[in-house]
């Protein structure tokens, strides 16, 4: 039976199945988040060990995917960007006709379980636009730009159509840094801002009330404090409460007596505030800008352009997830549902963020290798 897989295919599964080359410094700030997330999400959940079980089934999922990709030469992720690409947004469209979620369309059932497609665009969005962009002259042209923009524009349209409105920012903007690390000149740049500015006026207006809310709510959250503005008030009150030193593991009230909501998925962070204070946040802040950081190193030192563009898309990418998800917490951006990066519970956004970072290690393990 062995004898019948061809010949290539069996080279190939033991190339994957050798020693892993992966960047044992980013491996264990992974490792460590991945902890730190883990002890939140058993407090934030009470003690539910159900939970935490899951959510560390899926870690360990994805370091397995993780430890794979990070076998599979860049040329041959390259080669296979256009149909990763293509098969994803194409799920984009069967959410639209058969998916569920909370008043939304986003999920798709498959049994056993539950699939979120686009967190699939978060990687597969920045993998296209390095596709396109490698074999062309940068920095780009107005004629490229274009195309880019089109590119970003097909599935962060669907996914916003869901309306998932933070996601599709999420996944633009994953597309848009590998844009701007092609080396396009400042004043292009401040020319697409300019554009994306003068077009918000007009996006307000096709907003669904309840998002428009969510902008109100930011500025004045006192004005409807049992309504609106709860999520808000109450996540401050959490990070607040926190002081210096924190409660204490499994010491935080505002999840345990229920006041915050979501306090296991948007809002954990909230609850690692309350619990670990200014310490703990200052403690886990490094730990992101320490991945944030070897990304940045890891594209700096990559081999070619696709992969130079890729590694820079996803790193920066992660830090917008950081900020926007912090941002949110602390009452200074809208509520617009977007996870902490290995520390909110959520098998999808886990499993899609750990395949990245196996993106990124075949990129490092690759970085002397000639095409």
């Amino acid at each position: 039976m062995i004898a019948s897989i061809p010949a290539r295919m069996r080279r190939f599964g033991l190339r994957l199945l050798k020693r892993p080359r992966l960047d044992l410094p980013l491996l264990l700030a992974l490792f460590m988040l991945g902890c730190a997330g883990l002890a939140t999400l058993y407090s934030a959940g009470n003690g539910n060990l159900s939970l935490v079980g899951g959510q560390a089934a899926r870690f360990a999922l994805g370091g397995v995917l993780l430890a794979i990709i990070s076998r599979i030469p860049p040329p041959v992720l390259r080669s296979w960007t256009p149909w990763l690409y293509v098969g994803s947004t194409a799920l984009l469209v069967v959410v639209a006709v058969l998916g569920e979620g909370r008043g939304a369309y986003r999920w798709l059932d498959l049994g056993f379980m539950r699939f979120q497609p686009s967190e699939l665009l978060k990687l597969t969005m920045p993998m296209m636009v390095a596709w396109y962009l490698h074999p062309r002259q940068l920095p780009p042209r107005w004629k490229d730009i274009i195309v880019v923009g089109l590119l970003i524009a097909v599935p962060a349209g669907l996914i916003a159509e869901q309306p998932d409105l933070g996601t599709a920012l999420l996944v633009a903007a994953a597309g848009a840094f590998a844009l701007f690390l092609s080396g396009m000149a400042w004043w292009r740049i401040g020319a697409l801002l300019a554009a994306v500015g003068a077009v918000i006026p007009v996006a307000w207006t096709f907003l669904h009330e309840y998002q428009r809310n969510r902008v109100r709510t930011l500025l004045d959250p006192e004005s409807d404090p049992l309504g609106n503005g709860w999520h808000i008030i109450q996540s401050k009150i959490a990070v607040g409460s926190g002081g210096v030193f924190g409660k204490g593991w499994g010491q935080g009230t505002q999840s345990r007596l229920e006041f915050l909501p979501e306090h296991t998925t948007d809002f954990i962070f909230a609850v690692f505030s309350e619990e670990f204070g200014l310490v703990g946040v200052c403690a886990i802040v490094v730990l992101y800008a320490f991945i944030i950081g070897r990304c940045l190193w890891i594209a700096m030192n990559a081999r070619d352009t696709y992969s130079r563009l890729l590694a820079g898309a996803i790193g920066m990418s992660f830090f917008v997830y950081v900020v926007v998800n912090g941002g949110m917490v602390a009452g200074m951006l809208p509520v617009v549902g977007v996870p902490m990066p290995l520390v909110s519970y959520g098998g999808t956004s886990a499993v899609s963020l750990l395949v990245g970072f196996g993106v990124l290690m075949s990129i490092h393990a690759n970085r002397k290798l000639h095409e």
